[in-house]
């Protein structure tokens, strides 16, 4: 080092130990080139006091911003977020000094830069003041506004990087900072925010000026805003209890006209929140409650603090709810309300740990619904959303549970079922495994310990191993949560005369056929909560065993007497951990002879775990449709539908049209008497069944008395030919029947169920009405429902459901692609912009390398107009390949084997 630089040298280490000594860290240098990921973090957000003028009547809105920072050093330039807000003026004040600044928009993701007029400021607090305003959002992001049934409002959709579109400021979950937030609105007209309403003004011309409480410290993603002619439902506090001291004040919101439909989700709400509160130990952490009904919302709902949000269809219910209805709601509700604990309060501070709001908020639905409807069976739903993600989880392109993300652009693609359904999984194996009298008091400690604040995946690992006092908890955690895939555990009986029984465990990752990770899987190697169920020695009587699996393999014994070999082995007790499992042939055998004595939720995986063995080519094509015949004939609902998803694809894309009709005509012969047996179900369990076997038997196997009924049914409720009926059709029956309606009745019916949409003010109807017309089968239809599309004849959510729907039929999805393909400009500008960078995926259900190297080619000329779009484009590609290795291994299999069950049933 030259002398001169040695000199330089004892100031340098001066100046970074003063640096740590005022702020406990060390920093890399305040960067002058944009970040295009995350923030430095030299710059902190400590308060934002936030005016905005609000008439949904008008173009645009505006006002101002001041943000109070904390500068960890002098800084020339601050970086922060603003997309697409004109800013009129930006100062910086530090104690008596003010100073000008110049605003830039640098990269399209929102990173703007603000340059200090006159040099440095800092290092200290310092105050930036923006005066702004903006064009209201027409495509459902940031602060958008919409007209229904001729009312104007005005709404904010913040998550993940939208609040940026309103406010300039520090969009990142971990910029936690409070609220003083006061809106100029129309007089007469509500308005809504995360803080409750403190007192209203005149404000001239009109308008009122209305001022809420201050927030305690949130993410700007968590931000509401709402302004509007709302109804505002009041209900009676929910009172104190012996964790919440106070009364926590409840309201409903809803469009003028609407709030009497608030009543069913206000009514649990009460009882949910008390759940909640009394299983964390911790206090519902906000000031009040709203329920917000938005008249659109891009996504089913956002956790917006204390004013949760929710797309009207969602949640507002007229008269009784039918059960699919109901069963949604209830499930949304509860999972936004676990969000004011688990991301709310407590907040990832960065989005590669959205599993720790999303997986928690996930896994807490079912907890809260089970404790409140404890016979309704909402563990099996979780277990099927796990089967989901496992499903997800098994390409090769997708996303750990924690994944980095360095880009903007990429924030989005982390919110797929892996952080919140394997995420919750995880969660729920880690529950069963280690007790729940030991995991969840500590989630109320975690919850308590990182309150107004962050915690990001070490901190949680940290915190539940330390309160749960169980360190191989934080050890199984890491191994699922920072590798991707789904383990396969292959368990091998091992019987003998003289001794008790074991079982053999290896362990690998589940590939399909023709997967490209061979390589990577080799060697992963997870720590696995293995419990295995097996026949006891007794009829009737059944056993159980675990093991904490972390080595490629290892041996299991049975809590069984010598000599006994039992009759089953189920690898995956009470279906609780996240792996599949592979059985020799004769396990398969035994486990689907004895399915109907295991327990529903060790069913759900046999069925999921043998079709994955199909589709890894270690499954023969004939023992898969015994697996399909056992599901036919089970108890439980979600065991009985487990295998139609699978089946659909294959008939669509493993075999040729002749022998897909054939399997699905054959699946339909099984399913049939189980739909006859409930023509008068009276539990909302068959109910919920009937409806999914009436749409599988009507869409998929094509049955044509029930088409015909259906079709009747769905021109009653419409009033074709007569005058509406609205006893013809429930909503969960609304999407099979106006499909059927569509494809056997044409263009008289569709011209009568667009009108009805227009008549009926029913939010689901109305969504319902426009994705069916992408199930027609004629190609004039087809063209005159893609033609409404581009017109804008429709919302975007509905229109980006419509354009999915018309990839779904194997025999008009090439149409649809050459549509897509000529029209990808215009459909990426009539979406909502929160899923342009699904634009690979409708593409992902072809299964030949032309239809590959096709949309390849489109993403080669138009990526650039979608950011975010590179891994669902791999993702997508990877699926098409997968898809014609299966088709090559197993089809002709597949194919013969239904030959020879039809010859032998003749």
């Amino acid at each position: 080092m030259p002398a001169r630089h040695l000199a330089c040298l004892p100031l340098l280490i001066l100046s970074v130990l003063l640096s740590v000594a005022v702020t406990g860290i060390a920093y890399a240098a305040y960067p002058d080139a944009a970040p295009r990921g995350r923030l430095p973090p030299q710059v902190q957000p400590l308060h934002y006091t936030l005016e905005l003028e609000i008439d949904p009547r008008h173009e645009r809105f505006g006002g101002r911003v001041s943000i109070r920072l904390r500068l960890d050093e002098a800084v020339s330039h601050l970086w922060l977020h603003g997309d697409g807000v004109q800013i009129a003026r930006a100062e910086i004040i530090q104690g008596r000094s003010r100073r000008d600044a110049q605003w830039r928009d640098v990269l399209p993701s929102g990173v703007a830069r603000v340059d200090i007029d006159g040099g440095p400021v800092g290092p200290g607090v310092v105050t930036l003041t923006l005066e702004y305003d903006a064009l209201f959002d027409r495509n459902l992001a940031g602060l958008f506004a919409v007209q229904e049934q001729g009312e104007f409002y005005a709404l904010a959709k913040s998550e993940s990087i939208q609040a940026r579109k309103y406010l300039p400021g520090f969009d990142e979950p971990g910029f936690k900072a409070p609220f003083d937030i006061s809106l100029t609105i129309p007089e007469g007209y509500a308005a809504i925010s995360n803080g409750p309403e403190v007192r209203r003004e005149p404000a001239g011309d009109g308008m009122q000026r209305v001022t809420f409480a201050t927030t305690r410290p949130l993410s700007t993603y968590l931000l509401s805003l709402a302004v509007g002619p709302f109804d505002v439902v009041e209900r009676p506090a929910i009172p104190p209890n012996d964790v919440r001291k106070t009364p926590l004040p409840l309201r409903g919101i809803a469009r003028k006209g609407r709030g009497d439909a608030l009543a069913y989700v206000l009514d649990i709400t009460p009882r949910f929140v008390e759940i909640f509160e009394q299983s964390l130990r911790q206090p519902y952490p906000y000031a009040k409650l709203d329920i917000v009904a938005a008249p659109q919302w891009p996504s089913g709902a956002t956790e917006l603090a204390a004013a949760i949000s929710y797309r009207e269809q969602r949640i507002l219910i007229d008269g009784t709810p039918p059960p699919a209805v109901r069963r949604a709601l209830i499930s949304v509700h509860a999972h936004e309300i676990a969000h004011m604990w688990f991301g709310n309060v407590v907040t990832p501070p960065w989005w590669d740990d959205l599993w720790l709001k999303e997986g928690f908020a996930t896994w807490a639905t079912p907890f809260v619904l089970t404790q409140w409807e404890p016979q309704a069976g909402h563990d099996m739903t979780a277990r099927a959303r796990t089967v989901d993600a496992m499903a997800k989880d098994s390409l090769a392109s997708v996303r750990r549970v924690r994944e980095p993300i360095a880009l903007n652009e990429d924030i989005r693609n982390a919110y797929t079922s892996i952080p919140y359904s394997k995420g919750a999984a995880l969660i729920a194996m880690a529950d069963a495994y280690f007790g729940a009298e030991a995991f969840r008091p500590a989630l109320g400690r975690y919850v308590a310990r990182y309150a107004d604040g962050t915690a990001d995946s070490a901190d949680f690992f940290e915190a539940i191993g330390e309160a749960s006092g169980e360190p191989a908890l934080t050890e199984s955690f890491q191994s699922f949560v920072e590798q991707p895939g789904v383990p396969e555990v292959s368990a091998a009986l091992q019987c003998a005369p003289d001794a008790p029984p074991r079982v053999r465990l290896a362990q690998r990752r589940y590939l399909p056929v023709g997967s490209p990770a061979e390589e990577a899987a080799a060697v992963q190697r997870w720590v696995i909560p293995v419990c295995v169920a097996f026949a006891g020695p007794e009829t009737g009587d059944r056993g159980r065993a675990c093991i904490l699996l972390r080595d490629a393999s290892s041996e299991l014994a049975l809590n069984a007497p010598a000599g006994h070999c039992p009759a089953w082995l189920h690898p995956n007790a009470d279906g609780a951990g996240y792996y599949r499992y592979s059985l020799s042939a004769k396990g398969w055998q035994a486990l689907l002879a004895a399915l109907a004595e295991i327990e529903a939720t060790e069913a759900l995986t046999v069925i999921d775990s043998a079709m994955a063995a199909f589709e890894a080519g270690t499954l023969p094509a004939s023992t898969l449709l015994h697996v399909v015949e056992a599901a036919a004939a089970a108890e439980h609902r979600l065991v009985v539908t487990a295998p139609m998803a699978r089946l659909r694809r294959y008939a669509a894309t493993v075999l040729d049209e002749t022998a897909g009709q054939t399997l699905l005509r054959w699946a339909g012969e099984h399913y049939r008497p189980r739909l006859a047996a409930l023509a008068w179900a009276r539990t909302e369990e068959d109910q919920l069944l009937r409806t999914a076997l009436a749409r599988f038997l009507a869409l998929d196997a094509r049955d044509p008395a029930l088409r015909r009924q259906l079709a009747r049914d769905a021109a009653d409720f419409v009033g074709l030919g007569g005058d509406p009926d609205a006893s013809a059709l429930d909503a969960d029956r609304y999407d099979t029947a106006l499909t059927v309606g569509v494809q056997e009745l044409g263009a008289p019916f569709i011209e009568r169920m667009l009108m009805r949409r227009d008549e009926l003010d029913d939010p689901r109807f109305e969504a319902a009405a426009v994705k069916v017309l992408g199930r027609s089968q004629s190609p004039t239809l087809r063209a005159d429902a893609q033609a409404r599309v581009l017109a804008g004849e429709f919302g975007t959510r509905e229109n980006w459901a419509l354009v999915n729907a018309l990839f779904e039929g194997p025999s008009t999805r090439a149409q649809a692609w050459d549509w897509y393909r000529a029209h990808f400009t215009q459909l990426m500008a009539v979406i909502p912009a929160q899923y342009r960078r699904r634009s690979p995926q409708p593409a992902a259900d072809f299964c030949s390398a032309e239809r590959a190297r096709q949309l390849s080619m489109l993403f080669a000329e138009k990526g650039a107009e979608v950011p975010g779009h590179r891994r669902p484009l791999r993702q997508a590609m990877e699926q098409i390949g997968l898809c014609a290795a299966l088709a090559q291994s197993q089809g002709a299999r597949l194919a013969g084997a239904l030959r020879y069950v039809e010859d032998s049933a003749r």
